[in-house]
């Protein structure tokens, strides 16, 4: 995966978790943990968080990449226990617009629940 591509990744997973208008402190340590293992420094992890509402979410090229992104997703969203609703709206909108159907997305999210 290129910098930029591993970037723009990360900068999806942020614009999630801001995606209810808080970012938790578990949330926050799993991005932490994210962008230490995929090499984002922390300063430019910190801009990240600092303007998550700014974001708009891009989507991958390529369907491995687009199944990697939603289960890593999913993973975020889920570390705090729970789903707030704008966090399941934007992974739900986001499946559709990786060309996931509603089936296919239920699927996957009752995998990621247990």
């Amino acid at each position: 995966m290129t910098d930029t591509t591993r970037i723009e990744h990360f900068r999806n997973l942020v614009s999630l978790v801001a995606a209810d208008g808080k970012i938790q402190d578990t949330e926050k340590a799993a991005l932490s943990k994210i962008a230490y293992e995929q090499g984002i420094p922390l300063d430019r992890f910190n801009v990240m968080l600092q303007k998550a509402n700014e974001y708009k979410y891009l989507i991958p090229q390529n369907q491995k990449e687009r199944e990697k992104q939603l289960g890593e997703m999913i993973e975020v969203a889920m570390v705090d226990g729970e789903f707030a609703p704008a966090e399941l709206d934007l992974i739900g909108m986001v499946a559709g617009k990786l060309g996931f159907s509603r089936e296919d997305f239920d699927v996957i999210l009752k995998k990621y629940k247990g």
